[in-house]
């Protein structure tokens, strides 16, 4: 009897400590406090968003959700398409402007570059 007594209190000690340990490295085990309702870590730039923004989305993890590589998936594809769409209006507007330099300096006597 008094060996079990022995053994029974060597595991209460070390089962003792190793929560201590555990309690110290991991902390206490706060959570956050829950957001407001209708609030949500989602953010996006108020001005131009790039297709890194909505690769960086972040959307509320929800019991009955949406699947995330469905997310993923769909969020990587407008991200995609947004980052073309910016490309293509880019290059649009240098054209434009290269098409509008030979035109203005007509305005204003300046003789063209000729290379």
């Amino acid at each position: 009897m008094g060996t079990a007594l022995i053994y029974l209190l060597v595991v209460v000690a070390v089962a003792a400590l190793v929560f201590a340990v555990a309690a110290t490295v991991f902390g206490r085990g706060e959570q956050l406090a829950p957001l407001p309702p209708g609030a949500t870590p989602t953010r996006l730039p108020v001005d131009a968003v790039t297709g890194r923004d909505v690769r960086e989305l972040c959307f509320q993890q929800a019991l009955r959700g949406y699947r995330m590589d469905e997310v993923d998936w769909a969020l990587g594809r407008l991200a995609d398409e947004l980052d073309r769409v910016v490309a293509e209006r880019d290059e649009l507007q240098a054209r434009i402007t290269a098409l509008r330099a030979p035109a203005s300096r007509a305005r204003t006597g300046e003789p063209e570059d000729r290379a």
